[in-house]
């Protein structure tokens, strides 16, 4: 079992009166870790120490490329330890092994922090120039101070370090929490940004619950809250942010919708969907989770999404094979499962999945699922289910199809498949998200920002807007006096 304490000020700390939290294994339900529940106090101590290390300048004040070399030193032992965090995150989520280690996540992780050490070169945010005669006005970039950052359970260190990257790209420090059922890989990711020269304080990881958060965001040395998380907690979030007129940066809840035009490649439509819906075990903001499929072949889209849908693979998250490992706790396990028994006593069809895989039974596993005859307006299609969970329904007119793909409150992401590049253009300029694919589903890379929408929040994450978010501008006047 391993004990893990509070990293505040450079250094792992006992904590000032919280309490310990046991960490599970969502594959086997079997413990594996202690860590601390933080208090109020000791979230006083990492904002203190963030603080300090903000206005004694050890990090502010270092020039670019000094805080860019520390950035890529830190990439580089992230990319060194992949294997040992891989298998860390891996056991503390359920995710797929192989998809943590090469598939996906690490490799994604260290090309994020080489992009954002990269970023914190980029001057093109200030600049001079005469405005008025007799005068100079500079523009400067700085960085806005202590950030406190909350972090979700589903990608746990790759969210970890979507946050820290800009921010200390923007010359911030950082008070960051880790979600309480998954805080693990971040903080291993502690002792290797000390290890690449980033100076204490400057990152400070405090792992806890709803209470820890609670008091990072109400701390009035908090100048930034950056939150991860659901709509009904960056509603909080923002309520309380507001007593002290904090800014907030939120990317919040998702409900995708894939539009499939008559003229679209099917075979790649389902492949790509079918990805899209089970990747993460469904446990993704931007995850397929409503397909409209032209009327003429509507029937086909249906049968051939049930098909891919049964052959996923669950299982085991050390085995090869696997392409879905379990959802991350009982109590996400009974949400789904919720969604799903309430969708019963509708008019809607459960053509696959619904329940436990067989032979499954321990931990948290749940087969990929795809719903039809539903209603548009019903609670399967326009809430959050946040497991491997698709619904699936026809539309007749290009208009209709906009249509119910807009006709919810989130606006993350979105999917189309068609030949037609006109139809593309136009239906994506139409349809109100922050990412939109065509003829794919769930790529994403460190240039092009993500964030969302209506109720999936504001601020991007990855690209050059995310470093922007993170900085604020001042406005220096110079008097041309001999």
């Amino acid at each position: 079992m391993q004990e893990y304490k509070l990293w505040i000020d450079g250094k792992w700390t006992d904590s000032q009166g919280g309490s310990q939290m046991e960490i599970e294994n969502p594959a086997t339900g079997s413990k594996i870790a202690h860590v601390v529940n933080a208090s109020q106090a000791d979230v006083d101590a990492a904002v203190q120490a963030a603080k300090a290390a903000f206005y004694d300048g050890r990090w502010s004040r270092k020039t670019p490329s000094e805080r860019s070399l520390a950035l890529l030193r830190l990439a580089d032992l992230v990319e060194a330890n992949a294997e040992k965090l891989a298998k860390a995150e891996s056991e503390n989520t359920g995710k797929p092994y192989a998809f943590v280690s090469l598939g996906a996540d690490l490799p994604f992780m260290v090309d994020n922090l080489r992009f954002f050490a990269a970023a914190a070169r980029d001057t093109h945010g200030s600049h001079a120039g005469e405005f008025m005669s007799g005068y100079t006005s500079m523009y400067r970039r700085e960085p806005v101070g202590v950030v406190g950052q909350i972090a979700p359970w589903n990608y746990p260190l790759m969210m970890a370090i979507w946050k820290i990257g800009p921010a200390l790209a923007a010359g911030c420090t950082v008070v960051l929490k880790p979600a309480p059922t998954t805080p693990l890989t971040t903080l291993m990711l502690a002792e290797l940004a000390a290890e690449a020269g980033i100076p204490d304080g400057v990152l400070n990881i405090v792992s806890g619950g709803n209470e820890t958060g609670q008091a990072i965001v109400e701390h009035p040395d908090v100048r930034m809250v950056s939150l991860t998380g659901s709509s009904g907690t960056g509603t909080r979030v923002m309520q309380t942010a507001a007593k002290t007129l904090k800014r907030v940066h939120l990317e919040l809840g998702g409900k995708a919708p894939i539009l499939v035009f008559e003229d679209a490649d099917l075979d790649l439509a389902i492949e790509k969907i079918t990805l899209g819906a089970t990747f993460n075990t469904g446990q993704d903001c931007t995850a397929a989770t409503r397909v409209y499929a032209a009327q003429n072949l509507y029937e086909d889209a249906k049968e051939a999404l049930v098909e891919a849908m049964r052959a996923v693979k669950v299982g085991d998250p050390f085995s090869e094979d696997t392409e879905v490992g379990p959802l991350i706790s009982r109590v996400q396990f009974e949400r789904v499962q919720g969604f799903i028994e309430r969708a019963r006593k509708t008019s809607a069809q459960i053509l696959t999945g619904g329940g436990v895989p067989a032979g499954l039974e321990k931990g948290y596993y749940f087969s990929p699922t795809v719903i039809s005859d539903v209603d548009q307006k019903s609670e399967i299609v326009q809430s959050e289910v946040f497991g491997p969970v698709i619904t699936v329904q026809p539309f007749n007119t290009e208009e209709e199809a906009v249509y119910f793909g807009n006709d919810v409150l989130y606006g993350l992401a979105a999917a189309l498949f068609t030949k037609d590049l006109g139809r593309a253009m136009r239906v994506s300029s139409q349809l109100e998200f922050g990412t939109i694919w065509i003829n794919d589903h769930i790529p994403l890379t460190s240039e092009t920002p993500h964030g969302g929408f209506k109720q999936s929040g504001f601020g991007k994450d990855l690209s050059a807007e995310a470093v922007n978010d993170y900085q604020i501008t001042k406005h220096v006047m110079i008097s041309h006096i001999s």
